[in-house]
This record gives structure tokens, C-alpha cells and sequence, in this order.
């Protein structure tokens, strides 16, 4: 029997809808938020407002784009944390709205469940490469930094995870330092493409088993570049290329050697990378040639599915759905969720 899921993803700054009929992806429409790059980073309140003036038009869309009528869904998966309570509000409250007034159940859904599971989403004209259960999955998402133990689409573990700043957090703070537009991580990759990644040496954290850390690498990148403008004050415009890319390969080398831990001490060459920064070409260059070594089999999101996006909520949703996990109409947002 098919299995029509409408998914509503609001977590951050981006108001998505999608139209999932069981792994087919058949429509997935995101209005972004610009009003943030200003400020250099999201405005909580800016982006609650922005999804309640975006929220209606995007599902309308998404439903038209897929060619399917309300009556048709059989179930509304929305994304219930983790992330900022203002944005998920609205898009628990409107899933709320249609529930009610259309009778159709809704699934709640864990954000970063929903990037770990967008490897399983097929596209109408070819279907993509899946891992096979177990495997391991690298999230880099905004503030998350984690090696996941996936056994199904409901059984998931952390185990490893970081201790202070995320990988995304360490390139969006660098990028500020040096001046570069927000978000700073599309800005590094670009740049990095034009530099010598052994141009500087950064800090590494020397963490046991498979958490992470990159606040030391934040600090050395600062007093690197103290140091450097005191002697030269046009230093970072003259060597922006060299340090973009330095910056980068210290931070993939850092992902990847916990990553190749894992996969040693749990035997599962299956590996999957997954979130924001899972887009970033050093990263997906580097997994690809480490699976190239080790005998991984190596799995890569596609670009669109990289960022906060409702087909990932969806796809998520729709194993929910098959479990009978359901939830009830008194369910609220949560800033942050425990356990996967």
C-alpha cells in the first residue's frame, strides 16, 4: 500500500514542505531567510516571524508541485526539535492546524534523525545509492558534531560526539574573525579551493574514544591571526586563501580520524556523512578517498538534502508512520532532544 507523507521542517532559519510517497521524493520547497546575513548570524525572533509569514505558501506549493490533493495525505510529519522554540512552534502549531481540521494523524520527528535518514530518499526518475543497516553516520549539522551508530531507521546511537563547539560553529567563527560574510562555511570551501592547506599549522584536540573538540582549534586560529595582523595588518586579506584552506583540512583531518576509529572498533564499513557541513567539498573529497583506503562503501547526500529540508522530515516520518508511532495533539517543540 503507498504511503503518502506531507513533512513540515521549521527548526532554524529555513521554512520547508515536502510530499513524500514512500521513498519517492515528489516535491520539497524551502524559502530561506536572507534577513540574517546582516547580523551575522540567525535572529531568533526574525526567523519565527518569517516562518509564519512563509509557512502557509510553502505547503501549498509543496502539494501543488507533487500534484496531491490534502485528502491524499496519510500522514503530517513535523520536525519537533531539536532547535530554536520560536521556529518550531510555528511549524508544530500548523501541522496541529491541519491535522485537526483534514483528520490526518501526525508523526513527530527528530531533526537529526531526519539528516541521518536522507539517504533513503529516492528521486521519481532514479533510485540513489542506501547503506545497509548497521552503519555509521557522521552528522555535522549547526551546532552537532556526532558519529551515529545506525542499526534501523528507529535504532540509532551516539557515539561520539563533541565536547564544546561543533565543526559548522568552528568555520562559522573563524569566518567572522576574518571578515567574511555569514553563513561562513560555503565561504571557507570556496576559498579553500585557491590555497595551501599546509600553509598553517592549527591546533588538534588530543580527545579519548570518539568525541570531539574544536574549541582549541578555534583559539589557535585567533592567535594565529592576532599574531600575524600585529606584525602585518593586511595579513588576513594577503593570506585569506592559505588560511581558508588550512582551516579546512584541519578540521576534516579531525572528523575523519574519529571516524576511522569508529569504523575500527565497530567492524561497520558502511559510512555515511550527513547535515550542513556534509556539503563542504574537503569533507566529501576526504571520506570518499579515505573509503578508498580502508574498503569503506561511502555514501553522500545529495547537495539539496544537505540542508534543513522537509523530504529528510518526511522520509523520517514515513518509517514512523510504518511503526504506528504517532503522536497527539497535546505534543510541543522541544529546543533540545536527548536521545536519537
Amino acid at each position: 500500500m503507498d504511503i503518502t507523507i506531507l513533512g513540515i521542517e521549521s527548526s532554524c532559519d529555513d521554512t520547508s514542505a515536502a510530499v513524500l510517497r514512500n521513498n519517492v521524493l515528489l516535491s520539497n520547497v524551502i524559502a530561506s531567510q536572507a534577513v540574517h546575513v546582516k547580523y551575522g548570524g540567525v535572529i531568533p525572533e526574525l526567523a519565527s516571524r518569517a516562518h509564519q509569514q512563509n509557512i502557509v505558501p510553502v505547503v501549498d506549493t509543496a502539494l501543488r508541485e507533487a500534484g496531491v490533493a490534502a485528502s491524499e495525505i496519510d500522514a503530517i510529519a513535523f520536525t519537533r526539535g531539536p532547535g530554536l522554540v520560536g521556529s518550531l512552534l510555528v511549524g508544530v502549531s500548523f501541522a496541529k492546524g491541519l491535522s485537526i481540521a483534514r483528520n490526518i494523524p501526525l508523526v513527530e520527528v527528530n531533526h537529526l534523525q531526519g539528516h541521518i535518514l536522507s539517504h533513503f530518499i529516492d528521486l521519481p526518475d532514479r533510485r540513489l545509492p542506501h547503506p545497509d543497516f548497521p552503519f555509521l553516520a557522521l552528522l555535522v549539522s549547526g551546532g552537532h558534531t556526532q558519529i551515529v551508530r545506525v542499526d534501523s531507521p528507529l535504532e540509532m546511537e551516539i557515539i561520539g560526539t563533541t565536547i564544546d563547539d561543533a565543526a559548522g560553529e568552528a568555520f562559522d567563527k573563524c569566518a567572522k574573525v576574518m571578515g567574511l560574510p555569514y553563513p561562513g562555511g560555503p565561504v571557507i570551501d570556496r576559498l579553500a579551493k585557491e590555497g595551501d592547506p599546509e600553509a598553517f599549522r592549527f591546533a588538534r584536540p588530543r580527545i579519548e574514544g570518539l568525541d570531539y573538540s574544536f574549541s582549541g582549534l578555534k583559539t589557535s586560529f585567533l592567535y594565529t591571526l592576532r599574531d600575524r595582523v600585529a606584525e602585518n595588518p593586511d595579513f588576513i586579506e594577503q593570506r585569506k586563501a592559505d588560511l581558508c584552506a588550512s582551516l579546512q583540512h584541519t578540521v576534516v583531518t579531525i572528523l575523519l580520524d574519529k571516524l576511522v576509529k569508529a569504523s575500527k572498533q565497530t567492524g561497520i564499513r558502511d559510512i555515511a556523512i550527513a547535515g550542513g557541513v556534509s556539503a563542504n567539498s574537503g569533507l566529501r573529497d576526504g571520506i570518499v578517498a579515505e573509503g578508498r583506503k580502508r574498503g569503506w562503501r561511502t555514501f553522500l547526500p545529495e547537495f539539496k538534502f544537505t540542508t534543513d529540508n522537509a523530504a529528510m522530515i518526511a522520509m523520517a516520518g514515513c518509517h514512523r508512520y510504518r511503526a504506528g508511532q504517532f503522536s497527539s495533539l497535546d505534543v510541543a517543540p522541544e529546543a533540545r532532544l536527548g536521545e536519537l
